[in-house]
C-alpha cells in the first residue's frame, strides 16, 4: 500500500486530515513535526531558538528519509519539507503528495493565534505568511501528485475528497 503524504503550508489541515484519513482507512498517522519533537526531546520552536533552522531541517530530511520507507502510513509533513528535493524524492518513491491549497486568509485565522510556530514569530505574522506562500506555493503544486483546496471545507469534506480523488492509487 503506497503512503499518501499531505504536503501544503501551516495551518493548512495537515494532522486533522491526516488523522482523520488514517483512521478511515486503518493507515498509521505520522506527523514529522510530532516525530522530530520526540526524537530531539525539544519542541520545534526551541529547535529554531537554540540550534537555528539549518539544524531542524537536518532533523526533518533524517526524520522523512525514515519514514518514506514504510508503507501504508499517512504521512503529515511539515510546511517546508518539500523545500528540500531529497525530501521530495524520498516521499514519491512509495507515496502519493497531496498538496492541501489554502488561501491567505484561512491560513492566518487558523494560525495567527498559535504560538508555536517559529517563523511566525515576527512583528508582522500575516505579512510573512504572505511572503512565505508566495516562495512555496509554486513547489507545493510542482511536486503535488493531487491538490486539494481546502478553503471553506471542514475536515470530513477535505478527507471525503482525497478519498474520492484517489479511489483505486491507494491500493496499487
Amino acid at each position: 500500500m503506497k503512503n499518501i503524504v499531505l504536503i501544503g503550508f501551516m495551518g493548512s489541515g495537515k494532522s486533522s486530515v491526516g488523522q482523520r484519513l488514517a483512521e478511515r482507512l486503518h493507515y498509521r498517522f505520522v506527523d514529522t513535526d510530532s516525530l522530530i519533537e520526540e526524537r530531539a526531546k525539544r519542541r520545534i520552536r526551541e529547535i529554531f531558538e537554540d540550534s537555528g533552522e539549518p539544524v531542524f531541517r537536518a532533523l526533518e530530511a533524517k526524520i522523512i528519509a525514515e519514514v518514506s520507507l514504510g508503507e501504508g502510513q499517512i504521512i503529515a509533513c511539515g510546511g517546508g519539507a518539500v523545500l528540500n528535493p531529497r525530501n521530495v524524492e524520498a516521499l514519491k518513491s512509495k507515496g502519493i503528495l497531496i498538496y492541501l491549497k489554502t488561501a491567505l486568509s484561512a491560513i492566518y485565522e487558523r494560525v495567527k493565534n498559535s504560538g508555536g510556530r517559529p517563523l511566525l514569530n515576527v512583528p508582522q505574522p500575516r505579512m510573512q505568511i504572505e511572503k512565505l506562500l508566495s516562495r512555496r506555493e509554486k513547489i507545493y503544486e510542482e511536486v503535488a501528485d493531487l491538490i486539494v483546496d481546502t478553503t471553506g471545507l471542514s475536515v470530513e469534506q477535505v478527507v471525503q475528497r482525497i478519498q474520492r480523488e484517489l479511489g483505486e492509487k491507494i491500493t496499487s
